[in-house]
């Protein structure tokens, strides 16, 4: 299994690189951050990136067709890999090792077929695409998604295909994302509130 970084983002709302971010005063930037949990649980590491110097010093896996988001990112290191890819996003801030864990503890107990493994937020329902491992039995799907104009994973891959792992909102810190400068604050401020009690 491959790792892969979601890095491919223009950060327009943040109004800087997310991916050079430092949140919790070890030095280290969001994306080195991700590159090393990811590296934890998989064999390799690629960054999904628009250009192969935004990946520097890591492993590159360049959009084969700009400005697709997401769906362009996990497409193309697809197509590249052809292997089972755990995909994370860079701008996880609180993403932890446990949580990665309990995603791969259900991919492996999956029931036949299924070839999506992703978190839901159980009040919501809403499916975590980019904390997720896609199987190389996704290319299909993916491919007809492309001709068609579809780019949403939630219908991407129906739901049929896919195995959910529920949390709910009191579990849902891992899945705080940084879009916007307020989000970076939030997260500045509780990475140092963590650090202060030891967490």
């Amino acid at each position: 299994m491959y790792g892969i970084v979601m890095a491919g983002g223009l950060s327009s709302r943040m109004g800087r690189n997310k991916l050079r971010l430092s949140i919790h005063g070890d030095g280290k930037d969001m994306l080195e951050r991700t590159v090393e949990l990811l590296g934890g649980f998989t064999d390799d590491v690629f960054v999904s990136c628009r250009a192969p110097e935004d990946a520097a010093p890591f492993k590159a896996i360049p959009d084969e067709v700009d400005r697709q988001g997401p769906f362009g990112g996990v497409y193309s290191a697809l197509r590249r890999l052809q292997k089972p890819i755990l995909v994370l996003s860079c701008d996880l801030p609180f993403m932890d090792g446990p949580t990665l864990r309990r995603l791969l503890d259900a991919r492996k107990a999956r029931l036949p077929g299924t070839i999506m493994t992703t978190y839901q937020q159980e009040e919501t329902g809403f499916i975590e695409a980019l904390v997720a491992v896609y199987e190389p039995a996704c290319l299909p799907w993916f491919d007809a998604a492309w001709e068609q104009g579809i780019r949403k994973f939630s219908v991407v891959i129906p739901e049929e295909l896919r195995t959910h792992v529920p949390y709910s909102r009191s579990e849902a810190l891992p899945f705080f994302n940084i879009n916007y400068p307020a989000d970076f604050e939030i997260a500045r401020r509780l990475a140092e509130l963590m650090r202060r009690d030891g967490m």
